[in-house]
């Protein structure tokens, strides 16, 4: 399944873009959020050298509706917060992806890391579009579910394959070699790990579509 590094851009008019970019070196990790009748409520780790500032200027920003302290360390205060303008959240609903946690935020910018496949990939992007959030890929990756795909035996040789050079270029590690680590006759670990490799390749490629 695809999985997706994204950078948003948080537009200016959005309170969280206007007090990321007024305080750049501050970084806001959101540990949570869920929307709720009247906006959404957020929990999520500050970090700033002014740090009585940003949130003095959160607490009286007009779209958040609510702020608490619920705990303070050095240059870090953990907060919750309520906000009757939830458009990251409101972003990701229409789009049916579900957003990864925490995500961190700092001078306008929201990055997310999101797994999903393909056909929402796009959805998320369309919507994204529709609420004139800007954003680029940084990365995608194919990612696939080996603990489901393999069964034990095969994830086993699999993860011993790895660990021992097997797959390395040049090997350091030889079919021979390998057969007797795992304790198992050259044959039966041939057939093994053929079969593994067999089975991810082509999750691999039929993910791709």
């Amino acid at each position: 399944m695809p999985r997706a590094e994204l950078t948003l851009t948080i537009p200016e008019d959005v309170w969280i873009g206007e007090l990321s970019r007024g305080y750049p070196e501050a970084e806001f990790r959101v540990l949570a959020a869920v929307p709720d009748e009247d906006g959404g409520v957020g929990l999520a780790e500050v970090t700033a050298e002014q740090l009585a500032d940003v949130l003095g200027e959160m607490r009286d920003l007009a779209a958040v509706t609510g702020l608490e302290l619920l705990g303070q360390w050095e240059e870090t205060a953990l907060v919750q917060f309520e906000t009757s303008r939830p458009l990251l959240l409101l972003a990701v609903q229409g789009s049916g992806v579900p957003l990864e946690m925490p995500f961190t935020l700092a001078d306008g910018e929201a990055r997310w890391e999101i797994t999903a496949p393909q056909e929402r990939l796009s959805d998320l992007g369309e919507q994204l579009d529709e609420f004139g959030i800007p954003f680029r890929v940084d990365r995608v990756t194919q990612h696939v579910e080996t603990e489901q795909l393999l069964t034990e035996s095969q994830l086993e040789l699999v993860q011993a394959a790895v660990e021992n050079g097997y797959y390395d270029t040049p090997r350091d590690c030889s079919l021979t070699d390998l057969a007797d680590e795992v304790g198992i006759a050259k044959s039966t670990c041939s057939e093994t790990l053929h079969r593994a490799e067999e089975k991810i390749v082509k999750r691999f490629v039929g993910d791709l579509g």
